[in-house]
């Protein structure tokens, strides 16, 4: 049924581009000799407002809402302040003749501060990192992190991009016979760079909400749950200079950890299930699980060029949300976690990466829609 209705919808919005091509042919030809151009507005306009109605009418389809389960949003604005951290996980493996070896990285925490506009359900903001302001990131590489994230009643869809500076710790190892421990010592070897979308359905959208838990849009009024199915697409770029590990350890290393680079496209199947507990009033917790059953197709570059070349394989990966949120309304305050887990496994090499982002928030929303003023 939404197929065919999102199918009238192009069909009226090109009818409307149309109708304007012709009117704009028909007013190049109808001038008078004053050089008046005559208009038919009428019809552009009846055109207009008729494809206006079926978009707001698609749009409130895909938002419809269990009003026993989910209040909707009152208002049409807000603002809302937010303290979010980074982390991101990094961890090697490798099978040789003398056994294995692992190696983990990852950098210090990583906190900004943003201040956000919203309207309904989109939120554009701007975030800095305090350090900068103070200069504790001289000299380091600079961090990017870009993400748009959709949520409606139906369906919700994550866009992002990662890149990571050089700021990473050696945080554990194995499989090495070491002198001294390397642990928390400072690597600025590792960089990677990921890009990725996921979009995925909501199958009990009318009784359970992801807004209500990520973008504060709608309340939860009462404890449901929904099965979610989706598709995911990543690609990951990751440069490792093992040539800056400690002399010992490097001397050491299996063959399989002597690259340079990984490159590897990730396509995947999400299946999962999400669930809202409403445990107080005004209170509502999440949490969502979404294993993937990916298909990987990697490249790895070699300082002896046998690796150089693309490698495919099937692996599994995870997407995990969390959040519990106070809203009255009028006021919000609350707390989330996204997760995006990858496994990238072969028979002598594996390399799992993990990040994600905590966001802690409060706001307030402002300008009462017009069908609530008097209510």
């Amino acid at each position: 049924m939404d197929i065919r209705k999102l199918y009238l919808l192009c069909l009226a919005v090109l009818s409307a581009i149309g109708a304007y091509a012709q009117v704009e042919k028909q007013d190049s030809a109808t001038q008078d000799n004053k050089g008046v151009l005559i208009t038919l507005t009428d019809g552009i306009a009846t055109t207009v407002r008729h494809t206006g109605r079926k978009i707001r009418k698609v749009g409130k389809e895909f938002n419809a809402i269990d009003t026993t389960y989910i209040s909707p949003n009152l208002y049409n604005l807000a603002f809302m302040l937010e303290h979010s951290g980074w982390y991101e996980y990094y961890r090697m493996g490798s099978k040789g003749d003398n056994g294995e070896q692992s190696l983990s990285f990852s950098p210090n925490a990583n906190f900004k501060l943003g201040i956000y506009f919203g309207w309904r359900w989109i939120f554009l903001g701007y975030t800095f990192d305090v350090k900068d302001i103070f200069g504790g990131h001289k000299n380091k590489a600079k961090k990017t992190e870009m993400a748009l994230n959709l949520y409606s009643s139906k369906f919700g869809v994550d866009l992002y991009y990662r890149k990571t500076g050089s700021d990473f710790k050696i945080r554990s190892s194995s499989g090495f016979e070491l002198n001294h421990p390397v642990k928390n010592m400072n690597f600025d070897g590792l960089q990677s760079k990921i890009k990725g979308l996921n979009a995925y359905w909501i199958f009990n959208y009318k009784k359970f909400s992801y807004p209500a838990a990520y973008s504060q849009s709608t309340n939860q009024r009462k404890s449901a749950g929904s099965l979610m199915a989706g598709f995911s697409y990543s690609q990951h770029n990751i440069t490792f200079d093992y040539d800056k590990l400690p002399d010992e350890m490097r001397n050491q290393l299996h063959d399989a950890l002597l690259f340079k680079k990984v490159k590897y496209s990730d396509y995947s199947i999400n299946i999962g299930y999400g669930y809202n507990w409403v445990f107080a009033k005004n209170w509502v917790a999440n949490l969502s699980l979404l294993p993937a059953i990916a298909y990987k197709k990697s490249k790895i570059d070699d300082t002896s060029n046998t690796n150089n070349h693309w490698i495919k394989d099937i692996n599994f990966d995870l997407i995990t949300r969390a959040a519990v949120v106070y809203n009255t309304n009028k006021y919000f305050a609350g707390a989330s976690l996204v997760m995006h887990t990858y496994d990238y496994r072969k028979k002598n090499f594996s390399l799992t990466n993990t990040f994600g982002t905590l966001r802690i928030y409060a706001g307030f929303n402002f300008w009462k829609k017009k069908e609530y003023r008097n209510k």
